[in-house]
């Protein structure tokens, strides 16, 4: 429970470190308060045993007191924990927000989504269950089972001796109920967090699914998730049970060992039967508490898992920001002696060096898994090269810092994600204040004015999640006309028209045209009218440069250039043939 209450302090600012203090001190204060109100009934239990009636008197006043001050103190407690609790809730879902935020991109993947999605939802509301209903429980069932121990010391020592190796026991049942549930847990998390991030992954993907027949069933990645988190969920049952039995069986024997020490005092006549009735009735109300002790730790083991993996996501760095950003001077990039590798072992990139001049156009070729979509990746630093450098205007791009490099960088990816919205909050995305003039002139540019007339609300259209209203080459013209409406000196293209059908291809490419005539443009290029615009073509090879030039130098080389040139001229020039008649 220290650590847990440790962890969290890490999260909280130094006001709200000061509040979780405070609110921990009031739950061990009511802790003791009901510890001590138990052992009020020893003497009571006494005193009606002996007809003592002013014992009564006192000892029942005495208790109704303790009884009074528990309560109002239990009250000002749970109203501090539950408003710690709104307070965390809305920090954890800040800091995280701000946080992601501010991770390289390169850190996102498919699989990032099921995790952060469970870390803001469940995750962040478990966190806040830790002062709001779990903490106070949690602390009384710690702190009154110590309390009465340490009471039974003074009223009968020899049952006192025996509860206090009994808690040890019993601690350390729960010891180890905590720990099965933890690692079960951690599991079951991550199982959860995978089929979230695969359900997600169907829900987009309905258009090909549906092609091919995988719906309701036959998606074998959604099913081995679910399968997977039923396993999971098993696992989890099974070794809970498993703790939850070893604990209980260890608070049975602390209460049978105790009732038999109290009849062999009561019959060896060291012990009055009054004292062994008030101290039994003691006993039983301590192992209740034992009881509560081993549900609590398991559930606030489940949260602490939720917090440490928030904490571990707070941990992971950021690349490192400039104290003042430089300037780039122009949209030349450069890249010198530039390796990189993703896992820290094998290089992807090896070595690299080029300039794209400003205002010019690069076509980067080359087999699947050359590096061409890393080197594109690193020009918009979503990553850190491992070593080299990448400039854009003769700036480092650790130097020019990650708002300014954005400001300078368009990209436009193959995949194309558009958000729940009208297409104009689509394109204004890039710029949200451009004025309407600047908007039609983009918007022609891209093409995207023939899909305005299309819709039936023209720019006031929702494109439905993902865009998915959208043809994918229609969601290629509206990210091409955000890049045009940004005015980026810088634009990064990969497979922009790599899947499209010939007329959204001639739509894009001239787009691309009207995109690249007053910019740094670097595309990883699959059609022969691109490449053989380049100003200059990269050919990528195993992560080098094998070979650099025009379209004609190229070709006159004779090397791995004029190879794929031969591939996809003849390529394009395939057609089908129809069988001969008769």
């Amino acid at each position: 429970m220290i650590s847990v209450v440790r962890m969290l302090s890490t999260l909280l600012d130094h006001d709200g470190r000061r509040r979780l203090l405070r609110v921990v001190a009031t739950f061990v204060a009511t802790g003791v308060l009901q510890g001590l109100a138990f052992a009020a009934l020893v003497p009571l239990l006494v005193a009606l045993f002996t007809q003592d009636w002013n014992g009564v008197t006192a000892w029942a006043g005495a208790l109704l007191g303790l009884l009074v001050a528990h309560h109002v103190l239990l009250t000002l407690a749970d109203l501090a924990g539950y408003d710690l609790a709104c307070d965390l809730l809305d920090r954890t879902l800040a800091r995280l927000g701000e946080h992601v935020a501010r991770l390289p991109l390169g850190w996102y993947d498919a699989d990032r989504t099921g995790m952060v999605g469970r870390m803001a939802s469940k995750g962040a509301a478990d966190i806040s269950s830790i002062p709001g209903h779990l903490l106070r429980p949690m602390t009384a069932a710690v702190v009154s089972p110590v309390t009465v121990v340490a009471a039974l010391l003074v009223l009968e020592w020899r049952l006192g001796v025996a509860l206090l190796a009994g808690v040890v026991l019993v601690f350390a049942a729960t010891r180890l109920l905590s720990v099965i549930i933890g690692r079960s847990e951690a599991g079951y998390d991550t199982a959860m967090a995978n089929g979230s991030a695969r359900v997600v992954e169907f829900a987009l993907n309905q258009q090909a699914l549906r092609v091919f027949g995988r719906t309701v069933h036959g998606n074998e990645l959604v099913e081995d998730a679910f399968a997977a988190q039923r396993a999971a969920s098993r696992r989890m049952l099974v070794t809970g049970f498993g703790g939850r039995g070893l604990q209980l069986l260890a608070v049975q024997a602390l209460l049978t060992v105790v009732v038999a020490l109290s009849v062999h005092l009561v019959l060896g006549g060291s012990l009055d039967t009054a004292t062994a009735v008030g101290l039994l009735v003691l006993s039983v109300r301590f192992v209740e508490s034992m009881v509560d002790l081993g549900e609590l730790s398991s559930a606030l083991r489940i949260a602490q898992g939720s917090l440490r993996r928030v904490l571990d996501l707070l941990e992971i760095a950021p690349l490192p920001e400039p104290a003042v950003p430089a300037t780039a001077r122009d949209g030349a990039v450069e890249m010198t002696d530039v390796s990189f590798s993703y896992d820290g072992s094998t290089p992807v990139l090896d070595g690299v060096s080029f300039t794209a001049p400003a205002r010019s156009l690069t076509a980067i070729v080359g087999p699947s898994g050359s590096g061409k979509s890393t080197l594109l990746r690193l020009a918009a630093r979503f990553h850190d090269v491992t070593s080299g450098s990448v400039r854009v205007g003769g700036v480092d791009l650790r130097d020019l810092g990650t708002e300014a490099l954005m400001a300078d960088v368009s990209i436009v990816f193959q995949d194309v994600y558009l958000f729940e919205g009208t297409l104009r909050d689509n394109v204004l995305l890039a710029a949200p204040d451009a004025d309407p003039a600047r908007l039609a002139e983009a918007a022609r540019l891209a093409r995207v004015d023939d899909i305005v007339a299309r819709l039936p609300h023209g720019w006031e259209t929702r494109v439905g999640e993902a865009g998915s209203t959208l043809s994918g080459g229609e969601r290629q013209r509206v990210a091409i006309c955000r890049a045009l409406l940004k005015d980026a000196s810088v634009v990064l293209l990969d497979e922009a028209t790599a899947a499209l059908d010939a007329e959204n291809e001639a739509a894009v490419q001239e787009a691309l045209t009207a995109l690249a005539a007053d910019r740094t443009v670097i595309v990883i290029a699959h059609r022969l009218q691109t490449v053989t615009a380049a100003d200059q073509i990269l050919v990528l090879d195993g992560g080098r440069i094998a070979e650099r030039g025009s379209h004609a130098d190229l070709l006159a080389a004779e090397g791995r250039y004029r190879d794929f040139w031969q591939q996809r001229t003849s390529a394009a020039g395939w057609q089908l043939v129809g069988e001969p008649a008769g």
